[in-house]
């Protein structure tokens, strides 16, 4: 408080709170509160009441010049100064001391806070599973297989592709009135290709379209998109020479691919095909299927890759040029869906090759997240135009031995005696003299089981690891040799047919399909990964190195017992491939005309060497056939029924009986509707 002796001239003073708080355009609370806390020097008039008080005007400049406390940190509703002061040098300096405190403690602040948005948007630790709390129900309970499926633009009708009434069908249904239709009563046959997407609807949703395949099947000319009316009616031409297509959202364009080599792809203006170049077209040997317009037009997503499962989703602009990556799994990706402009789901099985699960990613994010856990396995996706109903197919595998006596005139299915095995399932069988090889599988690894005298063995087994290709028996039937995926990397391995001395011959090649032991026994000969195509290679035991022996796409060879040639499978084109041979000096080899449908890529020579044993016909229905090759003529060996699907088979050593892969497939149609955000 000020001293209450001091005199000030009258033109200096002011005589009350109101005309103190005039001076310093405050209220009068704000300099009572300064009188009390901040020692702002007031005077009063001795023995006067409490209110009577004095100030001097140059006493509370010089008071507030020291304390530099402007109004606007005292109370935020206070007018702001009509008279401000200027600061002094002490004052100044305070202030630049202070904020060069602050300053660095906010640069480090936000530079904190910049790295954990970037954490979260990297992490997408806000990301949302799209399909939490979806109301899920099961539309089918069929006996066999219900795949494929598709739903309208509006998500009032269902088609899926079943074996239901027995040979493989076009199947509607409207949801939640619990008919089926089935539209094409084994007029067509051949419907299938998981490889594609092979069901569709038009955009007005009054037609269903099918992929079709004639009968022969042999040329890419043989394929085409036909429709039959969702109420019921003929089937009939939808697209021409067109495998697979999608409209964008507003039914003004259309992509579609045909089946040559590459899958070129095209985009028209809806009145039909175009007759223009392909927006894009993979190298040879390589597909691009599952077409899908983005819902504003600005890009065509598509799956692109070797099949059957080194497979990505890409996409790229309507006009063409660089298709963009967006997923990295090298994988089996199928049927991509967009629910809305960023939200993209697809199929896609782990590197181990188990799957394929279900996925959802961001496209700009590009992280992708698996949607399901345990052991669902799915084989089609589908979704409506508003991305709110999804429509799936779970499916769960079966596959078995069965072995089969050879005979002049064709076996019937009824004639195959299953084989018992310890082991939960069986694929991949390879005969040896007097015994059995077949892969199984328990969980996320495999192994190499023996079946001999009636008793079955493991021979070999790895952590994770998955045998592909299948077991070769070298020609005396001492050694086995196999190609093995076990973390993330290839490996060709040989051991005793007893499953002794196990050990790697070749760790440096990406490899593909299945080995073939050359007739000598002194090297084995597998396909492998050259700048994305697969070239034979040559991999002695010895100990040398692995040397290119085909220089063009080659995979799964087969030698002649003799060891003068041997045969290979060349790229597929559409749904096709061919048969090629050279000798062992890789020169070329003649051989009759042979071409095959997808999925038949496994040969065996009977004793002699003169004639091949392969299989044939649509890409989930085949039997086995015997052709000559010196005469070209070929003769039917077995006439399976149409729900007898062969992945595999194996010729015994002396030509008197086959073991064949059986698979067949449980699978249902359920629908998803999400929960709206």
């Amino acid at each position: 408080m000020g001293d209450p002796f001091s005199v000030a001239p009258p033109k200096d003073r002011l005589d009350s709170w109101k005309e103190i708080a005039g001076y310093l355009s405050r209220d009068v609370t704000t300099v009572q509160r300064w009188e009390k806390r901040e020692g702002m020097p007031v005077h009063r008039h001795l023995h006067d009441r409490m209110g009577s008080v004095y100030a001097s005007r140059a006493e509370l400049d010089a008071w507030a010049h020291s304390r530099n406390l402007p109004a606007a940190q005292e109370s935020g509703t206070d007018a702001p100064s009509l008279n401000p002061l200027p600061p002094s040098r002490s004052a100044t300096l305070a202030f630049l001391a202070r904020w060069t405190f602050v300053l660095p403690l906010a640069a480090v602040g936000a530079a904190l806070a910049i790295g954990v948005i970037l954490w979260l948007q990297r992490t997408e630790y806000f990301w949302r599973n799209p399909i939490a709390d979806a109301r899920f129900q099961t539309v089918t309970d069929f006996d066999g297989a219900a795949e494929a499926a598709a739903v309208s633009r509006d998500g009032q009708f269902v088609a899926f592709l079943s074996d239901r009434d027995g040979p493989m069908d076009v199947w509607v249904t409207q949801v939640g009135s619990g008919q089926f239709h089935n539209l094409t009563r084994g007029s067509v046959a051949g419907l299938a290709n998981p490889s594609l997407r092979t069901l569709g609807f038009s955009p007005d949703g009054s037609l269903v379209t099918f992929w079709f395949r004639k009968q022969d099947g042999s040329s890419s000319g043989d394929i085409s998109v036909w429709a039959v009316p969702t109420l019921g009616g003929q089937p009939r031409p939808y697209l021409e020479g067109v495998a697979e297509f999608d409209w964008s959202h507003d039914g003004s364009r259309l992509a579609y691919h045909t089946p040559g080599p590459g899958d070129p792809l095209f985009v028209s203006n809806g009145k039909g095909r175009s007759e223009g170049r392909p927006i894009f077209t993979a190298p040879a040997g390589r597909h691009c299927h599952f077409q899908l317009w983005s819902p504003d037009s600005s890009f065509i997503y598509f799956v692109q890759g070797s099949l059957p499962d080194k497979l990505d989703i890409w996409r790229i602009p309507p006009a063409g040029g660089t298709p963009e990556r967006i997923t990295s799994h090298n994988g089996r990706v199928t049927y991509p869906v967009l629910l809305n402009q960023r939200t993209l789901l697809y199929l896609a099985s782990d590197p181990d090759g188990s799957g394929p699960w279900l996925y959802s990613m961001d496209v700009e994010r590009r992280i992708p997240h698996r949607l399901t856990s345990g052991l669902d396995r799915y084989t089609s996706l589908a979704a409506s135009a508003d991305g709110r109903r999804l429509v799936l197919t779970p499916a769960s595998p079966k596959r078995t031995l069965w072995r089969l006596r050879l005979a002049d005139s064709s076996a019937e299915g009824s004639a195959a005696a299953r084989i018992s095995l310890t082991s939960s399932t069986g694929f991949s069988p390879r005969l040896g003299p007097s015994y059995l090889l077949y892969i199984s599988a328990a969980g996320t690894s495999e192994s190499i089981w023996k079946v001999a005298n009636g008793t079955n063995t493991e021979l070999w087994s790895g952590q994770g690891a998955r045998v592909f290709g299948g077991p070769a028996i070298s020609p005396d039937g001492r050694s086995v040799a196999f190609s093995v995926l076990q973390h993330a990397q290839t490996l060709l391995y040989v051991m005793q047919a007893d499953g002794t001395n196990a050990r790697i011959v070749a760790d440096s090649l990406n490899l593909k399909g299945s080995p073939a032991w050359a007739p000598d026994g002194q090297s084995i000969t597998s396909a492998a990964d050259a700048h994305g195509v697969p070239y034979l290679f040559r991999v002695p035991l010895d100990g040398g190195s692995p040397a290119p022996f085909v220089h063009e796409y080659s995979v799964d060879p087969t030698w002649a017992p003799d060891g003068r040639f041997v045969v290979y499978s060349g790229p597929d084109i559409g749904t096709t491939f061919s048969l090629k041979a050279v000798t062992a000096d890789a020169a070329a080899h003649p051989l009759p005309t042979i071409t095959l449908t997808r999925g038949a890529r496994h040969l065996a020579f009977l004793p002699g060497g003169h004639a091949l044993v392969l299989l044939r016909g649509e890409i989930q229905h085949k039997n086995l056939w015997l052709l000559d090759l010196e005469t070209g003529v070929g003769r039917q060996l077995t006439n399976l029924p149409p729900d007898f699907d062969i992945q595999d088979f194996d010729i015994s050593p002396d030509g008197s009986e086959v073991v064949l892969e059986r698979i067949q497939q449980h699978s249902e149609v359920a629908l998803l509707d999400l929960r709206q955000p």
